[in-house]
């Protein structure tokens, strides 16, 4: 399978294209004002535990306190002098069990799931640091080794390398990454992690909880750390400074891992070239068409996921099981590609076409399966029910893709999602990218809503100001209150004519 890394850096955004056999199969959204925070540990202080829920409340000093379930804490936990080198006073810990949290209590805990909607983020107790080959689990034993390396061989052998580097009071998880590699490439790593922790442990010292004591990278690096695995064949990047800064990290990790780093220079954006802005706007749409001619429905709720697999126009054979049959199969495919892309979890409820035999249940059941395997995020599957459904469960760790790209409607109050104001930026950039790389004229008036108006205008440095003096271009911009909040039209100075859908994607 050819895999390759699609990088667009935006004023407003950096956009992170996972392409599988140049079909889009995942996508990362970072924004300045959305921080990635998976990964980040806190000195958190513990204001509610509910036993009947088996979970605790956690202050970690965001708006909405955070839910560590006791399922998170495992058997137990210590308090948070048993996880950092104090002083000898301070020595007077002890492990506890999850029941035993108590209120006002400070804990060290690390961001699991991002916030969704009204609720915070999930926590755990159960620190670890990643790295580019290993992760670091401080107060623990475990040596332990990614499953997705095949090699029973070379699980051993990094195993045993694992077991002679790692420092005491550490456990280690050595990544897939690691596969082929020596033991002085992965002590390396060791030394860099033991850094990261003392950084951590002096920060503790000198912190009062609520705080942030550990970052993790942004979105961006993290998913250069974790997805730039030996299967990817290039990574293309549209900004030069990022372009550098990645191949300079590459070839740290590896020498000769920056040369699979590509600059591109063309006038055409970058997503447009490869494809993916498409598949985007279909992403984002409630109905996909599958080249059979059937389709798939997808209702998305805060707790439940509902897809409905349609035969459409597909006539095909003259046996009806056989029909539904193969259409379920396509759908099953591009389910679970969907389901990676727009990065849906939680409780998921497939109802397929119907069918009568059981051989061929079966079947579909399997392919979904397999399909499924593809996906970094876990998932279990059940049966075909006596209803033609398929129940599933994947894991959510993060907002969907809706969510990282539209807001909620102050019309309708949540009921529908309209395209957010920074995504609307975005999208006038790459029109005007569009615009200038086939047309010579630099003036041109933009009509959009009053909001959209303000927001692009705000501020010395705005956006229509950034975006004028990067691509030396005049702009006017036009308020219109009869236009749709999401709505943009583009007008020739020179001809004075509409030309908003001579550049459209």
């Amino acid at each position: 399978m050819k895999k390759e890394i699609i990088i667009n850096a935006a004023i407003g955004e950096i956009r992170i294209a996972i392409l599988e056999d140049e079909k889009l199969a995942e996508l990362f959204v970072e924004k300045p004002d959305s921080e990635r925070m998976v990964g980040d540990i806190y000195l958190g202080k513990v204001v509610n535990v509910v036993k009947g829920m088996r979970a605790a409340f956690v202050n970690i000093g965001h708006k909405q306190d955070a839910f560590l379930h006791f399922s998170d804490i495992g058997e137990s936990f210590s308090t948070v002098s048993a996880m950092v080198d104090l002083d000898e006073e301070d020595q007077s810990y002890q492990t506890l069990a999850p029941d035993e949290l108590k209120v006002k209590q400070n804990i060290l805990v690390q961001i699991i799931k991002e916030p969704i909607s009204t609720k915070g983020p999930r926590l755990t107790t159960q620190i670890s640091i990643p790295g580019r080959f290993l992760v670091l689990v401080p107060n623990s034993k475990i040596v332990g080794v990614s499953k997705k390396i095949d090699s029973l061989k070379e699980r051993k052998r990094l195993r045993k390398i694992g077991k002679e580097i790692c420092p005491e009071g550490f456990g280690l998880i050595i990544r897939t990454v690691a596969e082929g590699r020596d033991s002085m490439v992965l002590k390396s790593d060791i030394e860099a992690l033991k850094k990261e922790w003392k950084k951590l442990e002096n920060k503790i010292r000198n912190s009062k909880s609520p705080a942030l004591v550990y970052k993790d990278m942004s979105m961006m690096s993290s998913v250069i750390r974790d997805l730039f695995t030996s299967d990817v064949e290039r990574l293309v990047v549209d900004s030069r400074k990022l372009y550098r800064k990645i191949a300079s990290y590459l070839n740290g990790v590896s020498q000769g891992m920056g040369g699979l780093v590509e600059f591109y220079d063309r006038r055409e954006p970058i997503f447009d070239y490869y494809g993916i802005e498409t598949d985007i706007e279909k992403s984002l749409s409630r109905k996909v068409l599958l080249k059979s001619g059937g389709s798939i429905i997808f209702d998305q709720t805060e707790a439940l996921v509902a897809i409905d697999v349609n035969s459409g126009k597909y006539i095909g054979h003259k046996d009806h099981e056989q029909n539904s049959l193969k259409i379920n199969l396509e759908a099953s495919r591009e389910i679970a590609r969907q389901l990676r892309l727009r990065d849906l979890g939680g409780i998921i409820v497939i109802d397929f076409i119907d069918m009568r035999d059981e051989r061929n249940k079966k079947r579909l059941h399997d392919e979904l399966e397999n399909e499924l395997k593809k996906d970094r995020a876990q998932a279990n599957i059940t049966p075909i029910s006596e209803f033609g459904l398929i129940e599933m469960t994947r894991e959510r760790i993060r907002p969907g893709l809706i969510y990282s790209l539209s807001e909620t409607c102050p019309i309708c109050g949540g009921l529908g999602r309209i395209t957010s104001k920074s995504t609307t930026l975005n999208e006038i950039e790459r029109w005007i990218k569009r615009f200038r790389s086939h047309s010579n004229e630099r003036r041109i008036k933009i009509i959009t809503h009053p909001e959209i108006k303000s927001y692009l205008s705000e501020g010395l440095r705005s956006p229509i100001r950034r975006i004028m003096w990067k691509y030396f271009i005049k702009i006017e911009l036009v308020a219109d209150p009869n236009m749709e909040i999401d709505e943009v039209r583009y007008f020739s100075k020179k001809k004075n004519i509409d030309i908003t859908d001579k550049f459209k994607s």
